[in-house]
């Protein structure tokens, strides 16, 4: 899926597969679920009139390498839900989705409403290898990081990282038999595509171990980061900014 030689058919057919893929896997949902936990349970340490100021902005989430955009879309969706109350005719939530294809971009912008409930989802082009992560309160990054070396790897967690008010979620594969089983059967079973069936299983293969993604957490000043497993087969990676405070507020329901 990463050759930029890939006919467009195909790579239409991979990221189509990929979006139910990531339906079934609840990934939005698991996502959500850590986004709203570290926002209810941290405050950031500002004086009372910047704090008032931030109140009136939406909250922002950017998506690296959001591909097809389905991720984003839903994480959207499913974050507004939760921080629609405290809005009033304003979005609550404003989630934009990078990407360095253009070709994912622009199917991103077609299948996705720039507007759900009280959410404004965009798209743009933008190659995290090579530019830093925008300013934003949450930066996620999902499905991507087995594609990247570990000196890659290293270099977006810590450009996240930089760009993340609050902190950082990741959501990624973890290389191991059952995730590969599951790899082979899922893609068979839930695409026609010949480029998922054959990208899903080497990207198990390509996976890290907990150890391995802690190694790089390390590597990037993210110390104190947590990772947990998630069906089917993936690491949660939650990493706070250390100089944000704890708030008093409970933690939201479950997404």
């Amino acid at each position: 899926m990463d050759d930029p030689a890939l006919p467009a058919a195909d790579h239409m057919h991979a990221l189509d597969a990929l979006a139910r893929i990531n339906m079934l896997s609840l990934t939005s949902s698991q996502v959500v679920r850590a986004i709203a936990r570290m926002k209810a349970s941290h405050r950031p340490p500002l004086s009372a009139t910047r704090h008032a100021c931030r109140e009136h902005q939406p909250f922002h989430v950017v998506d690296v390498a959001c591909g097809g955009g389905d991720v984003t879309a839903a994480v959207a969706r499913r974050l507004s839900r939760r921080l629609s109350a405290a809005a009033v005719g304003r979005p609550a939530v404003h989630v934009t989705g990078l990407d360095k294809s253009p070709r994912a971009v622009a199917r991103a912008e077609r299948h996705s409403h720039r507007r759900t409930g009280s959410a404004h989802v965009s798209f743009t082009v933008h190659d995290i290898l090579a530019d830093a992560c925008p300013p934003c309160d949450i930066a996620t990054v999902s499905l991507f990081l087995h594609h990247l070396d570990d000196d890659d790897a290293v270099h977006v967690l810590a450009s996240l990282s930089r760009a993340a008010r609050i902190g950082i979620v990741v959501s990624d594969l973890l290389r191991t038999a059952a995730g590969l089983a599951l790899a082979v059967v899922g893609t068979a079973v839930l695409s026609r595509s010949r480029v998922a069936r054959v990208d899903g299983p080497l990207s198990v293969r390509a996976a890290r171990t907990p150890r391995e993604y802690r190694t790089l957490l390390d590597r990037a000043g993210l110390h104190g980061a947590t990772i947990r497993w998630a069906w089917p087969e993936r690491a949660i990676i939650v990493w706070t900014r250390p100089d944000i405070e704890p708030a008093l507020s409970t933690v939201p329901g479950t997404a």
